[in-house]
């Protein structure tokens, strides 16, 4: 059920406002006489909508509405007016955070009840929004035509229909959270939360709150009531990734909302809290291996394995790391505000060639970032692959990868004319590079390769610009 709150310093319209909303609508709703009082309620219960009045003591409503966002309750729909037809008082309180605003005078309870049903649907695709920005840059491991992509993608469109519970395997990097994701898109939850809680990331003495919730005074720091993850997802799904890292206190405590569908808050034993969940586990361990060993209980797996889908890691399917590559340029570039860049086919090519046993998609994708970074132009050629993953020394330094190509008839083989001048087949990017690669190399070797040094001595600004130039054009300290 929703929760309204009400702050006015005038007793007989926020209690009118109360009586009205409540017969109309069913929801519960809270009063309070000013900003101060509200801020307390908001500590204690879990509030939707706050309709806030801009004037009162002790504190008005643009007090309440900065001290709302110093304490993190941005996820709080507020409803402000006034009574004075100050409307720039409203403007500013909308700049706080506030969804609307209107007179005090002028709005009847069905345009009132129609403010509150807008700013609950406001506030549930702020909460829906935050979801998938947390989310963005791990969205592409779907991507590609492999054969193992395909099998993939078909088999999350059938597990997606059926309610059961789902387990994910897969190495880390592989893209486990998508695939949950492209389950929970394509089910009959799709418009109701998609929640993901890395059990992995969070310390074991949290791990109940996080997903149970908790009362005020639960705990030490516990100022106001939470709800857990179990109840964010209420109707929707729930990821629980890295589950195999799940203390087993907590596993117990899991196999029972799984069994009976309802779970009690830290601090609130005596209030039972029922949901509509399904639950998406993902791991990269062998749960099997972690039962026989006593770290992972039998009964908690049989319930969430109906179904087992296993995420290929990026070296089986090669293929894909052109396409993926493609998708991360042009995404990277246009998060950092960059012109478009392209890469090289040779580039994808050498990109092919390394095994991506780190972190599979989400090395990749860190790979690519890196490149576009070093790359100033609109091309990522072999040269910016860094070298842990490519051996610069191992570049062919006679590839024409310039996005100027030489036309037929311009240049022919290299040859001496009457001038004595020698002609070449060579482009003027690439006779620039080679006049850049000689200065460079002869002005290490005169500073003993040192890398700072031959910064000073050239007017770069630093050794690291120096050392992407060098990657950028081939050049490595040879061995002795």
């Amino acid at each position: 059920m929703h929760k309204i709150l009400i702050v006015d310093d005038m007793k007989t319209i926020r209690e009118q406002f109360a009586y009205d909303i409540q017969r109309k609508t069913g929801f519960e709703v809270l009063t309070a006489a000013n900003g101060r009082d509200g801020l307390e309620i908001l500590q204690r219960e879990d509030i939707d909508v706050m309709i806030l009045d801009l004037e009162m003591p002790v504190m008005d409503g643009l007090e309440t509405l900065e001290a709302m966002k110093k304490q993190g309750f941005d996820d709080v729909a507020v409803l402000v007016y006034t009574a004075k037809g100050n409307y720039q008082s409203c403007v500013r309180a909308t700049r706080l955070g506030a969804y609307n605003f209107f007179a005090k005078d002028e709005i009847n309870l069905d345009q009132l009840i129609h403010n509150i049903e807008n700013s609950l649907e406001h506030r549930k695709l702020l909460v829906e929004n935050r979801a998938l920005r947390r989310a963005a840059g791990r969205d592409s491991s779907f991507i590609g035509e492999s054969d193992t992509m395909r099998a993939l993608r078909e088999l999350v469109r059938k597990i997606a229909r059926v309610p059961s519970n789902v387990l994910i395997v897969g190495e880390s990097g592989s893209g486990k959270e998508l695939v949950a994701r492209e389950i929970h898109r394509l089910s009959p939850r799709a418009k109701k939360p998609f929640v993901a809680l890395n059990c992995a990331a969070i310390p074991e003495n949290l791990v109940e709150s996080e997903l149970f919730g908790f009362e005020k005074g639960a705990f030490s720091g516990a100022i106001r009531p939470s709800k857990g993850k179990f109840q964010v997802a209420d109707g929707g799904t729930l990821m629980l990734d890295e589950i195999g890292d799940m203390p087993m206190a907590i596993q117990a405590k899991l196999l029972r909302v799984l069994q009976e569908n309802e779970f009690s808050r830290l601090g609130g034993e005596d209030r039972v809290v029922k949901v509509n969940v399904r639950v998406i586990a993902a791991t990269h361990r062998e749960l099997e291996q972690e039962i026989a060993d006593g770290r992972f209980r039998q009964d908690l797996f049989y319930r969430i394995c109906t179904h087992i889908v296993r995420v290929p890691p990026l070296r089986e399917r090669l293929e894909d790391v052109g396409p993926l590559t493609i998708h991360f340029v042009n995404r990277i570039c246009e998060r950092f505000g960059m012109t478009p860049k392209t890469a090289h086919p040779a580039t994808i090519e050498l990109l092919k060639k390394y095994d991506w046993r780190k972190n599979n998609v989400r090395e990749l994708e860190n790979i690519v970032e890196r490149m576009i970074i070093q790359c100033e132009g609109a091309q990522l050629n072999p040269g910016h692959i860094p070298s842990d993953i490519v051996d610069p020394g191992s570049l062919p330094l006679n590839i024409n990868l310039e996005e100027e190509k030489v036309q037929p008839g311009e240049a022919n083989d290299s040859r001496e004319n009457g001038s004595g001048n020698v002609e070449t087949n060579k482009s003027y990017r690439e006779l620039k590079q080679d006049a850049e690669r000689k200065i460079l190399t002869d002005q290490l070797k005169v500073n003993n390769w040192h890398i700072t040094k031959t910064a000073q001595a050239l007017g770069i600004t630093n050794h690291s610009n120096l050392l992407k130039i060098m990657r950028r054009l081939g050049i490595k300290k040879p061995k002795k």
